[in-house]
């Protein structure tokens, strides 16, 4: 099981989003994200989202809300993404390593080239305040089916 963390970062009516364009080899290549990335050994779930928020972007976080669970399923990888949005936070973006970072209006987002299941629960994080969890099943890259837990 790997634990992740994404983060939504808001400013302006935007989301900060990141386009995986720098690595060919990458699953995620030429798909839109947010900000995040894995939960390192002995770290907590918190301290990875503000961890990788700094390193992806050069941004400090200085308050968050913690919006859900994201569980996925495929066939080789099992995967418990924890969700949260920033208005928060300070500092200069920088250059990242891993892709581009845009600014997107929020109403823009789901015309990205996404990830099928992160459709469903962008709509949910927009919609929504509640604190919501969500279930994914894959097959290849392919969602098979999807459910709404709370």
């Amino acid at each position: 099981m790997i634990e992740t963390t994404l983060c939504y970062l808001i400013k302006n009516g935007c989301y900060l989003m990141l386009l995986r364009n720098k690595e060919k080899e990458d699953i995620n290549h030429n798909k839109w994200l947010g900000i995040g990335g894995h939960v390192e050994s002995g770290e907590s779930i918190d301290h990875a989202m503000i961890r990788e928020v700094k390193e992806e972007t050069g941004l400090n976080i200085k308050n968050y809300t913690k919006r859900g669970i994201i569980y996925f399923h495929s066939d080789d990888l099992h995967e418990n993404m924890h969700l949260y949005t920033s208005d928060d936070f300070d500092g200069e973006l920088i250059e990242c390593d891993e892709g581009t970072l845009s600014w997107i209006k929020i109403e823009d987002v789901l015309n990205l080239n996404l990830w099928e299941g992160d459709r469903y629960f962008l709509e949910e994080l927009v919609r929504n305040d509640d604190y919501f969890e969500m279930e994914f099943f894959y097959k290849g890259d392919k969602l098979e089916r999807f459910s709404k837990i709370k």
